[in-house]
């Protein structure tokens, strides 16, 4: 059996000793294994992937045991057993048509039950794919979102992803799936809100334009950010060149966040994130 740890708690010696021992007391060989310490917050985050011949209770237990001194965030998951997303999306289909194509690739290791939007647009490719499609265009928001609660209950989501999706979600939403909804920006907030930020940009002669995908939390576009890109453009390139390049941006930080997500790799920190990258 593959399975991945992740832990969290404030450093102290012994804690990388004390997890070694307990992989190794679970008859387990390690693959994988990346730590740090934040030195603001004295927060120590590892992430450990290890196999055994153990059942995974088996291992629950002799982790528990062996690190329970450490007061940590403890975390054990199986491989095999992939983590759920539901994906809210509008009318802009670019970050949604990369995850499906990425996770039917078996590039993206999550499943994808429900894609849920407040339009009618993408329904043909998301049933495309074979995943149901839920319209919700002409709900109330309130009760918009209370559906969307009930689907994270009833399907035991993991995370919900934004993929383009232009709705404000609720503080109270926010604050139950904290450090579970990641969304994706251009990285012109907060130069250039409201309408049209490509045009607003082309109009000021930017020279970088890009991306960037966080955690969701009740402040607008503040969340931990977990991952950035950018790309150079010149005077030469039009705001359409710019939404462009923009679209194509958004797509990779997105599908990157979400893989990391997948894979345990995100840890928060404060107000920030530790991503530990392959």
């Amino acid at each position: 059996m593959d399975l991945i740890v992740a832990l969290q708690c404030k450093d102290q010696p012994g804690i990388v000793h004390a997890m070694t021992t307990a992989v190794l007391s679970a008859r387990g060989n390690i693959i994988e294994n990346q730590q740090f310490t934040d030195p603001t917050t004295k927060d120590f985050v590892m992430r450990t992937r290890f196999e055994t011949e153990l059942d995974i209770a088996e291992v629950k237990e002799t982790l528990n045991s062996s690190l329970s001194q450490f007061e940590p965030n403890l975390s054990i998951r199986s491989v095999a057993k992939q983590k759920k997303a539901l994906i809210l999306v509008t009318k802009e289909s670019h970050c949604l048509r990369d995850l499906l194509y990425l996770q039917e690739l078996g590039e993206l290791p999550i499943e994808i039950p429900v894609v849920v939007s407040n339009h009618q647009d993408l329904k043909a490719l998301v049933e495309s794919h074979g995943i149901k499609f839920i319209d919700q265009s002409g709900l109330d928001k309130s009760v918009a979102e209370a559906q969307i609660a009930e689907l994270v209950t009833e399907l035991e989501i993991d995370l919900v992803v934004l993929a383009r999706y232009m709705q404000i979600l609720t503080k109270e939403f926010c604050e139950k799936m904290s450090g579970r909804i990641i969304n994706i920006h251009h990285s012109f907030l907060p130069g250039f809100k409201g309408a049209k930020p490509y045009h607003q940009a082309h109009a000021r002669g930017v020279k970088i334009i890009g991306a960037t995908a966080h955690f969701v939390t009740p402040d607008l576009d503040e969340g931990p950010i977990i991952d950035q890109d950018v790309a150079h453009v010149t005077h030469a390139a039009t705001p359409e060149d710019l939404i462009s390049t923009g679209r194509d941006i958004e797509r990779r930080v997105l599908s990157r966040s979400v893989r990391d997500f997948a894979e345990d790799r995100i840890f928060i920190v404060g107000d920030k994130t530790v991503v530990f990258h392959n």
